[in-house]
């Protein structure tokens, strides 16, 4: 897979940039280069959310920043990003999934628990204030990954083999759920059979029949082309995606101090433009998903069921981490 760069430069520097496994530092901090990260091609939504972040950087920045971007899973899996910006090594910025990051902030994935949203306006409303501050306080303890803003906004449904439309044909359903603890007991509470595999493992083990299904937003569906294996889309609308954009503590504690707060600024900007891009976008792919004749979109019968299910678990979970005051601070919101 090729590497794509883009460079972004105020101040026209003579020195050559050398990367090495951490961000390269002159003397003078007039050379930084930063790197970057994402699963997917450029017109995915967390790719563009991370070019307005380098742009926003560019144009903000008095000194001279170029940024290395490695696409489409080039440096492996989410599991992966986390390592590196916690290692500080191979890249320093990414947008990921808070269940990927579990394994070192056993908390963070609150923020992304199905169920957990009432709608849009509710989702941005939280992710708008600094009501997650608890959240990003622990995993910069934890695991030196710092939140620099939030992306995300695609509205995460059923992907199966075969039609799933109400519970009697849920019950047993083996499907891949992301890797965090609470994913699966969500979706065991509502009789699914959930199980933890790899992301890039999940189109070959539902074509295998090893599983029967997964859960994720439009764009990935149809970025990865897993409508191949599984055309049938059903709308349980289990989660709007909270996509933290991240970068390494270790990283970021080198920058300039300048430049720290111009990073700070820009997160927050190009998460905000993250969401408005993905949320838009979501309902556009969806339907040229289904007006290509690639998928089957079935409204799930009997929703509320749902709904109820899941808060007892939600409730424990958040016991379990000493969050019960963050969960109603969310749902009060």
């Amino acid at each position: 897979m090729s590497l794509l760069k883009s460079t972004f430069s105020i101040a026209k520097a003579a020195a050559a940039v050398t990367v090495l496994s951490t961000i390269s530092l002159s003397v003078n901090a007039a050379d930084i280069t930063l790197r970057g990260a994402s699963l997917f091609d450029e017109n995915h939504a967390y790719t563009k959310t991370l070019r307005e972040f380098e742009k926003l950087i560019g144009e903000g920045y008095d000194g001279d920043v170029e940024f290395e971007m490695h696409l489409n899973g080039e440096l492996g899996d989410e599991s992966d990003f986390v390592t590196f910006l916690q290692q500080g090594v191979a890249i320093d910025y990414a947008i990921m999934a808070p269940s990927n990051m579990a394994v070192f902030a056993p908390a963070i994935p609150l923020m992304d628990m199905p169920f957990l949203f009432r709608d849009l306006d509710h989702w941005n409303a939280v992710l708008s204030s600094d009501v997650l501050k608890p959240l990003e306080d622990e995993l910069l303890e934890k695991a030196d990954i710092k939140v620099i803003g939030y992306a995300g906004g695609g509205t995460r449904n059923l992907a199966s083999a075969n039609a799933i439309a109400n519970m009697d044909e849920l019950e047993g359903h083996k499907m891949r759920v992301m890797g965090a603890p609470i994913q699966a007991k969500i979706f065991s509470a509502i009789s699914a059979a959930p199980s933890a595999i790899a992301y890039n493992e999940v189109y070959n083990a539902i074509q295998t029949g090893v599983i029967a299904g997964f859960e994720n937003e439009a764009a990935s569906i149809q970025n990865l082309k897993f409508y191949e294996v599984a055309p049938n889309i059903t709308l349980t609308k289990h989660a709007i995606t909270v996509r933290p954009l991240t970068m390494s503590g270790k990283t970021f504690r080198k920058l300039p101090e300048d430049l720290q707060a111009v990073v700070l600024e820009a997160g927050a900007k190009a998460g905000a433009i993250g969401r408005e891009i993905e949320s838009r976008e979501d309902g556009e792919k969806l339907k040229e998903m289904a007006d290509a004749g690639h998928i089957t979109v079935t409204e799930f019968e009997g929703r509320e069921k749902l709904l109820e299910l899941v808060v007892p678990v939600q409730d424990e979970f958040a016991a379990d981490l000493g969050a019960t005051e963050l969960l109603e601070s969310i749902r009060s919101m």
